[in-house]
């Protein structure tokens, strides 16, 4: 059994599509940040960087969505979540994944993680204030580069569209219409009507 430790509205959302999907017995473990539950020793010992998502296999604990997906997918080859006949696709859809991780991610978790990154107020309120016009750039390039089919890899679906799907829906916190992106905002209404998306956010809403 496989125990996902995820948080809703966060990025975890991702591999909870790609568990749904995939066939895998799994479930859902709820981490209150309100109760500041991610940095509990308890918690620690699975993630040292206390943070969703957390997948803890029969052989250990996995972090970040990247590995946790592309596990997920290697786990489940006959649903299909991943290229893993092809080499080099895969390596695109990693490619994909880690630009989502480290750099769309990031530019968001500027608007309220700032204190990440530093102390003062005037730099708190710099980054916060930038952080719309980055996203703005990360999802151009989105659009007009990296999605050039109905799914990231054009025609074939893979656990890289649940990723995409989890970050496109925070575009709102930031009053981005994701109507300006019009790729974007299609795949989007697509991705929602995949059954495991549905059972994915109906058990985020549950936890």
């Amino acid at each position: 059994m496989n125990t996902l430790f995820f948080s809703p509205g966060a990025c975890s959302l991702a591999s909870a599509i790609a568990l749904a999907e995939s066939g895998l017995p799994y479930r859902l473990q709820r981490v209150k940040f309100a109760d500041n539950e991610q940095r509990s020793p308890e918690y620690l010992k699975l993630n040292p960087n206390g943070r969703v998502p957390v997948l803890v296999t029969e052989k250990g604990a996995l972090s970040e969505n990247v590995a946790i997906l592309s596990y997920i997918a290697q786990m489940a080859p006959d649903a299909k979540l991943a290229p893993l006949d092809d080499p080099f696709a895969f390596a695109r859809m990693q490619a994909f994944n880690t630009y989502l991780g480290g750099t769309v991610h990031v530019a968001y978790a500027h608007k309220r993680r700032g204190y990440r990154w530093a102390d003062s107020q005037p730099a708190l309120d710099d980054m916060a204030a930038k952080a719309p016009q980055n996203m703005r750039d990360c999802f151009t390039l989105i659009e007009n580069e990296h999605l050039t089919g109905p799914w990231v890899l054009g025609e074939t679906y893979s656990v890289a569209d649940a990723y995409l799907f989890t970050l496109t829906d925070w575009l709102s916190g930031l009053g981005i219409d994701k109507a300006d992106f019009p790729r974007v905002a299609d795949h989007y209404d697509r991705m929602r009507a995949r059954p495991g998306v549905q059972r994915a956010l109906a058990e985020h809403e549950a936890g």
